[in-house]
């Protein structure tokens, strides 16, 4: 099984990498597998890897339930 989580694009890098946050923690990662990124966006992440872009309600949503299963810090 496959754990994939959202975070917050807080700046970009100019060479296909962003930088992401969740939590208070922020992490270097790809954006080899997606287009059109912007400051802001939230990123479905996966091993520093962007799979996707999800809507900001779906992120808060999904960073909830992860934090009431005790897996990813409140936000």
């Amino acid at each position: 099984m496959c754990l994939a989580i959202p975070a917050e694009v807080t700046a970009l890098n100019g060479d296909e990498t962003a930088v992401v946050t969740v939590g208070g923690v922020a992490q270097t990662i790809s954006l080899a597998l997606v287009d059109k990124v912007a400051v802001g966006d939230y990123l479905l992440i996966h091993v520093g890897y962007a799979l996707n872009k999800l809507s900001a309600e779906e992120a808060e949503k999904t960073l909830r339930l992860f934090a009431d299963a005790g897996l990813a810090p409140s936000q």
